[in-house]
């Protein structure tokens, strides 16, 4: 049987692209001609964690989610051969961008996907047309224990008490935690999503990348008053969506952008870090009735 135009538009595709020697695994769905959702994802996920968000939205929107260096389907030079740092994560997305021609985005940003999203948008704002946010922080407030903990230990140079932190948020044990602390129906969120983070960090070198993008977290905070600053002066549209009870960035985090933004849309929910595992459905019409009103 021939599929139909619209079947076809609705369809996720798989595909790469070369960016600096670099082959960047990256999720496609939805008409071009729509308007356009850029997906980064956080730590430890990948693009595999807006599978489902993408085809809720593919009919209307078009979404394009990239997996960084070093994380799901994406190459993971060795870091000889590449600086992993939030810098050079940002101008790869940069180069991505580009490379696809798009335009007037939506910047979907969680986690990781914060500071890599932010360092592009404060570089490039004429890229912007709205911000969708969700458990990624550009403020102090908002820092949960965990992030306080690590901030301790980095300042007291414990090394050796860093690494078993680090060791144990890449175990399989400390991805599941991240999955489902706070989650208001734990037996809601599909075992898939914390197994595929699991398996991919277990690939040889992974860790290794890892530990040095976690250590080099500490260089986004310097940058939080440039960030306030592009949100203070440029006034994005933006809607905020945040689980309230993640233990990284527990919802003050959200509220802290009301300090610079005039009206953002905020809606806080009984949830942890991963949102979307358990308030996918929701999240999707906050997004679709969001963006529909910039049309």
């Amino acid at each position: 049987m021939k599929a139909n135009h619209s079947d076809c538009l609705e369809r996720t595709f798989y595909r790469s692209v070369k960016i600096e020697d670099v082959e960047l695994f990256y999720r496609e769905a939805g008409d071009p001609d729509k308007p356009t959702i850029l997906l980064l994802h956080g730590f430890p996920s990948s693009s595999h964690m807006y599978r489902n968000l993408i085809k809720l939205l593919a009919q209307d929107y078009h979404l394009v989610a990239p997996d960084y260096p070093g994380f799901g389907y994406s190459s993971w030079p060795s870091p000889s051969a590449f600086d992993y740092s939030f810098d050079h994560l940002a101008i790869i997305i940069e180069k991505f961008i580009d490379h696809l021609s798009l335009r007037s985005i939506s910047f979907f940003m969680q986690d990781y996907g914060g500071p890599v999203g932010f360092r592009v948008i404060t570089k490039r704002p004429e890229l912007v047309r709205s911000l969708i946010i969700q458990n990624a922080n550009v403020y102090l407030e908002g820092l949960g224990p965990d992030v306080q903990k690590v901030g301790a230990l980095t300042q007291a140079q414990d090394t050796a008490g860093l690494d078993a932190v680090i060791n144990y948020m890449m175990s399989l044990e400390g991805i599941r935690e991240q999955y489902l602390f706070g989650a208001a129906q734990p037996d809601s969120i599909s075992p898939d999503s914390y197994y595929m983070d699991h398996f991919i960090f277990e690939r040889h070198g992974i860790k290794d990348i890892q530990k040095i993008l976690f250590k080099d977290y500490a260089n986004n905070f310097p940058k939080y008053p440039e960030w306030q600053n592009y949100l203070r002066t440029h006034q994005p549209p933006v809607l905020l969506v945040w689980g309230k009870n993640d233990k990284i960035f527990p919802g003050a985090g959200a509220m802290a952008y009301e300090k610079d933004l005039q009206d953002p849309e905020i809606h806080l929910f009984d949830g942890g870090h991963f949102l979307l595992e358990e308030y996918g459905h929701e999240v999707s019409e906050l997004i679709d009735s969001f963006l529909q009103r910039l049309s």
